[in-house]
């Protein structure tokens, strides 16, 4: 009897034993299977994001790439006067084209009357140039200057102010004997707005040949002349003579129409004239013939 109550607990013992590996084995699988699908979604995961930080690199030219590529291209300027003169010089040199006057004396003049684009009156009226009202019938900002709250005039952008400037000079008398001086003659032009009165700070000549000799500005007049037009050796350029057959803008006009007139291209007014567009101004002077 003995002998079979120990045969049964035997028995049952191998049951439970046997019960309990399954259970482990079972709880074993769960957790491979649990590790695996973690596995899995961290795979997919990492896919994904290198995926992404491949796709840029994978087009030839991509939006963002350009992007960087031209915001690696903006120059480093040393100074504000630099930059200023990065923003404007070809504006200036279009003027010079137009009017005969110096570009380098244009922004030397810019530099120092709007402190280099960063002055108050220049912030808020794009007046590069502090000219004031007198006549003008455009918008008009009050500013503090010789006396308080002086009117001066205000520009929707700054070529305008510069185009303001070149028939500020070219318009009025008083300044007229600076345009029988030699078009790269900046240090001429510099004494020469004193003596007329356009400022009345002794220094303002010097001051104005120390920007263009500092930061070079008159290669920007050589640029408009043609090389090796300085110190009295002349450009091919400055070698084409015009006639003095020359033509004042009137209302109305257009290239085309002032071309007609003289039996001449659009191109050929343009071209005799250094023209970078089909823009005129009202009073502006355009050689229509050639010799």
């Amino acid at each position: 009897m003995k002998g079979k109550i120990l045969i049964l607990l035997l028995s049952a013992g191998l049951i439970v034993s046997s019960c309990g590996s399954k259970k482990n084995v079972v709880k074993s699988n769960k957790d491979k299977r649990e590790k695996v699908i973690i596995t899995n979604e961290n795979s997919n995961y990492n896919h994904n994001e290198n995926d992404k930080a491949v796709t840029p690199n994978s087009n030839t030219t991509p939006v963002d790439s350009s992007e960087k590529t031209k915001e690696n291209t903006v120059p480093v300027f040393e100074d504000n006067n630099e930059r200023y003169i990065y923003n404007y010089a070809q504006i200036a040199k279009d003027e010079m084209s137009l009017y005969g006057i110096p570009a380098s004396i244009t922004i030397a003049q810019g530099i120092l009357e709007s402190s280099a684009g960063r002055g108050e009156l220049t912030l808020k009226s794009n007046n590069h140039f502090g000219i004031k009202c007198n006549g003008w019938e455009g918008e008009k900002v009050y500013h503090d200057d010789d006396t308080y709250q002086e009117c001066f005039r205000k520009y929707k952008d700054p070529k305008y102010s510069f185009r303001d400037h070149s028939l500020f000079l070219k318009d009025r008398r008083r300044y007229s004997s600076l345009f029988n001086l030699k078009k790269d003659d900046y240090k001429g032009w510099a004494y020469g707005l004193k003596k007329a009165g356009y400022a009345t700070d002794p220094r303002y000549p010097a001051k104005l040949i120390s920007i263009i000799e500092r930061y070079q500005l008159q290669r920007f007049d050589d640029e408009v002349l043609g090389n090796g037009s300085r110190e009295g050796n002349p450009s091919k350029e400055t070698k084409v003579d015009y006639t003095s057959i020359r033509y004042t803008v009137k209302k109305g006009d257009t290239l085309y129409s002032i071309s007609q007139r003289y039996n001449l291209t659009v191109e050929e007014l343009k071209s005799i004239n250094k023209l970078k567009s089909d823009g005129l101004s009202i009073g502006q002077k355009l050689y229509v013939k050639t010799l």
